[in-house]
């Protein structure tokens, strides 16, 4: 397992070598600064990723899915999908950055199988400063520093896919629309479920 310098490290240089256009150090330089717990934030409370560092790992996964799947030759020859390596960099290692500052640790009682005793134990608590949505969220937050294509706005905000709350057909419609959007969601979803799998955190 990668330490957190060595992810932090891989995701600057992707950053740095693939997302060139203007605004785009502004961004760097906020996730890099001491405003932002980018690079040591869990990518969720309990769930993937569910650790220190984790935000990070999660972004550089599916980063690695989201290539993989675009060059399957399927993709390319059959469907005739594209697109540039900083569209590609843009939403796969971005796409979560709504998480950023979202979680805190808080302590709670758990009790020691071992010694019977309860315990203190830190636990990650969402806290939630700008309750703005969850893909929408990330797309205002890049939108403030660079311009987005529509294509990476869309897979941005939908890559979650059917796993949100919102109306299916809208969902449908988008992952139809922007075949861009859907390759996030097949990423996000092989990099939650089969590489760090959801369940066994």
């Amino acid at each position: 397992m990668s330490t957190l310098n060595e992810n932090k490290e891989r995701f600057v240089q992707i950053y740095r070598e693939n997302i060139t256009r203007p605004g785009a150090d502004k961004l760097l330089n906020y996730l890099l600064s001491e405003s932002s717990d980018f690079f040591t934030a869990p990518a969720s409370t309990r769930y993937h990723c569910a650790y220190e560092g984790g935000l990070c790992d999660h972004s550089l996964h599916v980063y690695d899915c989201l290539k993989a799947y675009l060059e399957r030759e399927r993709v390319t020859d059959e469907y005739g999908l594209s697109y540039p390596d900083e569209s590609i960099a843009v939403v796969a290692l971005l796409h979560d950055i709504c998480k950023v500052n979202l979680y805190r640790v808080s302590m709670r009682n758990r009790k020691n199988d071992e010694t019977g005793q309860w315990e203190k134990v830190p636990f990650y608590e969402f806290h939630d400063t700008l309750p703005y949505g969850h893909g929408e969220k990330s797309v205002y937050i890049v939108s403030s520093y660079m311009r987005l294509t529509r294509e990476e706005a869309m897979a941005i905000r939908w890559h979650m896919g059917f796993s949100g709350e919102e109306n299916t057909n809208t969902i449908g419609r988008a992952l139809g629309m922007y075949p861009l959007a859907l390759a996030t969601h097949i990423a996000d979803m092989e990099a939650t479920f089969y590489i760090e799998g959801e369940e066994d955190n």
